[in-house]
């Protein structure tokens, strides 16, 4: 057998850590048709059928997975060989809207790390409105955050955040009296859509729990206490967008958008690879 690529291994395990051949070219700053070239190629030096793939989804066969750890080793040693001559590991700085992460961020963060493993991740969570300004002062080397000014440019949208009336499985609603809302300050853009959506269809509401992040908003409704505006990608386990069922008006989606500032090559592809880890979670 001839010796393996480093490049074509490491589409393979990014293939395997993303679920989809989209958003591994995305990081790896290729087309779709390239790695699936590549993956083609491995599973035909190596004899053996890594993915099924499907319309929606991709996922390891049994010798995908077999192989999956020895992949990781090999671009470790790789890695490890190539940081004999390293002068500076690479840091990256970015400040993230809190109402982009929920319970998917280990996920999201192991899935860097996998594919930068040598790459120093300062991650800030925060309100869009406070990340945006300190990118602005030069904080941050990139912030990813909901999309509200509409006069900004520049940005790149990650994908289209869905929202809905989330609540525990146990949240009970007497007919007739006002919704329980658990919100954030009054500058949140998220309790100012869900207020604004209630009070023009005419429905009561009343604020029962005010949160200082999305962590303890998340835990009021697990807790049963209210209904929360979040986005349905990052609410908590086991809610429920309680919505449809008690004719709460529909809520409007909105983008999830990044803006950067780097001039530095490598450190772009790191940003590269956040992206497309933040648009797996979507998957």
């Amino acid at each position: 057998m001839k010796a393996l690529d480093i490049e074509t291994v490491q589409a393979f395990v990014l293939v395997a850590d993303l679920a989809s051949f989209t958003r591994a070219a995305e990081a790896m700053d290729a087309t779709q048709s390239a790695v699936s070239l590549r993956i083609k190629r491995l599973e035909d030096e190596l004899g053996r059928r890594l993915f099924e793939r499907t319309p929606r989804r991709v996922r390891l066969t049994a010798a995908g997975q077999l192989f999956l750890d020895r992949a990781r080793l090999l671009i470790a040693a790789h890695g490890n060989a190539l940081d004999a001559f390293a002068i500076e590991r690479r840091r990256l700085v970015v400040g993230i809207s809190d109402h982009a992460v929920g319970a998917e961020l280990p996920l999201l963060l192991q899935r860097v790390k996998r594919a930068e493993p040598g790459l120093v991740l300062e991650m800030h969570v925060g309100s869009s409105r406070d990340l945006l300004a300190a990118f602005d002062d030069g904080a941050f080397d990139a912030v990813i955050v909901q999309g509200h000014d509409a006069g900004r440019r520049g940005g790149e949208v990650l994908l289209a955040e869905s929202f809905g009336w989330m609540a525990g499985r146990d949240f009970a609603h007497r007919p007739g009296d006002p919704l329980p809302l658990a919100a954030q300050s009054a500058t949140c853009g998220m309790r100012s859509m869900g207020v604004t959506a209630l009070d023009a269809a005419g429905i009561p509401w009343t604020e029962v729990f005010v949160g200082g992040g999305v962590g303890t908003i998340a835990a009021a409704v697990s807790a049963g206490l209210a209904v929360a505006v979040l986005g349905r990608r990052v609410a908590p386990p086991g809610a429920i967008d309680i919505g449809p069922a008690l004719g709460l008006p529909a809520l409007p989606p909105r983008d999830l958008v990044l803006y950067a500032s780097l001039s530095d090559p490598a450190a772009r592809q790191s940003l590269k690879t956040l992206a497309a880890a933040i648009r797996s979670t979507a998957a």
